[in-house]
């Protein structure tokens, strides 16, 4: 045997199960969530119903998992268990918003699935900063309420500091990281080639549902006349008070003495169902509520300092994105 044949790698085994054909690989705050389930009703596509298994986005594991939540699959057969389910006949994907953002989900997912097919969504920097900004609030994994104030945090939060206590998700309090675009797609270019990775516009997807899942489904080969009914999914919420969702999240989780001893009292005089149902109103009509509009001061800051990734993003997809998004109206 020559020292080359010697030196080459074993070839690696095949998965024991299925794997996604094709990856709804984000943003947040985009439409993904949208997207997910309007494939679902789809007779040719099955989708786990854990939306977001972030399996191949191993930099961005949480540093604590929650009570609330369930378990997310760290191991290739927990994984693959997502997908039994799946018809033969049916293609089989997943939604996990930030694979666009990992800097590890593209190599992961080309390791295993190399023919995959992947879908990402982009918004106006400027526009999805405040939308993410407000969910990261939702989730407990920002608390300053200031989207000024939160990006100009960015350079301590690198550093380890100004994390908040219940942030389960440090990293994506990077915003900065959240936007450069141009670097996501180019790393799933890179691996995947052009032909097999589908970019959608925000816009586009706002202003015709229906014809961005048709472009979606021949994208994925599937037929485009089945009617796929519009959704809007994910809404953007404010969040009223922090320490009225400190107070539902204590009730509903019972961390810490205090918590438990509330939790342990209301449990004792109301019932389960009838608990659960008043905590999701609270938090719906209490603690959330319609967005503020942000100043345009503080949107017009973010436009420009972002201003040369929007200018980069449309020559490398030869879109006028920067007409488009209102970048050349910019004094």
């Amino acid at each position: 045997m020559s020292a080359s044949a010697q030196q080459q790698p074993l070839p690696r085994p095949a998965p024991a199960g299925r794997l996604p054909d094709f990856f709804i690989a984000g943003h947040a705050k985009c439409g993904t969530t949208a997207l997910y389930e309007m494939l679902c009703t789809h007779p040719g596509v099955f989708m786990p119903e854990l939306k977001e298994p972030l399996y191949f986005a191993s930099d961005l594991r949480m540093r604590y998992q929650r009570r609330a939540s369930g378990p997310l699959p760290t191991e290739l057969p927990d994984y693959l268990a997502l997908f039994e389910a799946a018809a033969p006949g049916q293609l089989v994907g997943e939604a996990s918003s930030s694979y666009l953002w990992s800097h590890e989900a593209a190599r992961q997912i080309h390791e295993l699935r190399p023919d995959a097919k992947i879908i990402g969504i982009l918004r106006e920097p400027a526009s999805f900063l405040r939308s993410l900004h407000l969910q990261l609030l939702q989730d407990h994994i920002e608390t300053e309420k200031d989207l000024g104030r939160a990006l100009e945090l960015e350079a301590e939060r690198r550093q380890g500091r100004r994390i908040p206590r219940r942030s389960v998700r440090p990293q994506a309090l990077l915003y900065s990281e959240r936007v450069r675009y141009v670097d996501q797609l180019r790393r799933y270019h890179e691996l995947f080639g052009r032909e097999q990775v589908l970019v959608l516009i925000y816009d586009d997807f706002r202003a015709d549902n229906a014809g961005t899942v048709g472009e979606v489904l021949r994208f994925l080969g599937l037929d485009d006349a089945f009617e796929v009914a519009p959704r809007e999914a994910n809404p953007t919420v404010r969040m009223r008070s922090q320490v009225l969702d400190d107070l539902v999240h204590a009730v509903s989780v019972g961390v810490g003495p205090l918590s438990r001893t509330v939790k342990g009292a209301i449990k004792a005089v109301v019932p389960a169902g009838a608990r659960r149902s008043a905590l999701r109103t609270a938090q719906r009509r209490v603690v959330m509520g319609r967005p503020k509009e942000p100043s345009p001061e503080l949107m017009r800051s973010i436009r420009l300092r972002v201003r040369g990734e929007v200018q980069a993003l449309s020559e490398y997809l030869g879109r006028d994105l920067v007409s488009l998004w209102g970048y050349d109206r910019l004094a």
